[in-house]
């Protein structure tokens, strides 16, 4: 799995460079998840700009990231593709996880949701 982190502007971003996260990896993304936010930063942005495919496996990964860095620090998404970014509306997860268009407006001052 291509997962990486690196902090920039008090954030932790982490990048997944896959195509698919889907029951395939999801298990392996909670648990590099679980491992790369152990390092203190009081966001965390996983840009899924290279996902093309998230299924209902996959969701529930991001969830369970959710839920295990609650309540001291959140979750928020960037880069969602079209794919993805309509699993999240479908489900109304975007109403619980913040969405940005991108990782330059999620670091931005103007932290605007989608």
């Amino acid at each position: 799995m291509n997962l990486t982190a690196e902090a920039l502007k008090g954030a932790l971003v982490v990048h997944l460079a896959e195509a698919r996260l889907d029951a395939a990896i999801a298990l392996r993304f909670k648990e590099r998840m679980r491992d790369v936010t152990m390092q203190p930063a009081p966001r965390v942005l996983l840009d899924l700009s290279k996902v093309e495919f998230l299924d209902s496996s996959g969701l529930g990964a991001v969830v369970a990231v959710m839920k295990s860095l609650a309540p001291d620090r959140q979750l928020e998404l960037c880069g969602l593709t079209p794919n993805v970014v309509k699993v999240f509306r479908l489900t109304r997860m975007n109403s619980v996880l913040p969405i940005h268009a991108d990782l330059a407006t999620a670091l931005g001052k103007d932290r605007r949701y989608a």
